[in-house]
């Protein structure tokens, strides 16, 4: 599942890993309320997620060099958690640099050490104040896809 606008070079992909169909739509409408014209892509379960990101499985004519701009992951996921994936990333040549935000709702203090250990670039607790919310992704979106310069190779 898409938001538009199409993928090409010039737009700059957000990759929402959510299983939550209630938070996937908040995520989204915090988006689009920060006016930022990115094409998001959604994964709802850390298979289908990696199949994404290493064009596999139904992704598996994805254009392997659009890599998404940010990984916006949660870590409590079905089949495959936030955490494992995060790990496949780092440990494969071709995403090892991939800009991934933890976005979660877990306040686990095991999963925040967890998740810069295996290499996250940020992590955030999701508010639960819709307002407070809105404005975390706001300045997501902003970093990320306006501000960060990715490596070479990279988003």
């Amino acid at each position: 599942m898409n938001h538009t606008p199409p993928i090409t070079a010039a737009v700059k992909t957000i990759l929402l890993v959510e299983d939550n169909p209630d938070d996937r739509e908040l995520t989204l409408c915090a988006l689009e309320n920060s006016r930022l014209a990115n094409r998001v892509d959604i994964a709802v379960d850390g298979a289908e997620a990696l199949e994404y990101l290493f064009c596999a499985g139904k992704f598996a004519g994805r254009d392997a060099s659009l890599a998404p701009a940010v990984v916006l992951l949660d870590i409590k996921l079905p089949k495959i958690d936030g955490l494992e994936v995060l790990r496949r990333i780092r440990a494969d040549e071709r995403t090892r640099f991939q800009p991934v935000v933890i976005l979660t709702s877990s306040r686990e203090q095991q999963d925040l050490v967890a998740g810069y250990s295996l290499g996250a670039n940020s992590y955030i607790r999701k508010p639960v104040d819709f307002q407070k919310f809105n404005e975390a992704v706001r300045q997501l979106g902003l970093y990320w896809l306006v501000m960060n310069e990715a490596p070479p190779g990279a988003a």
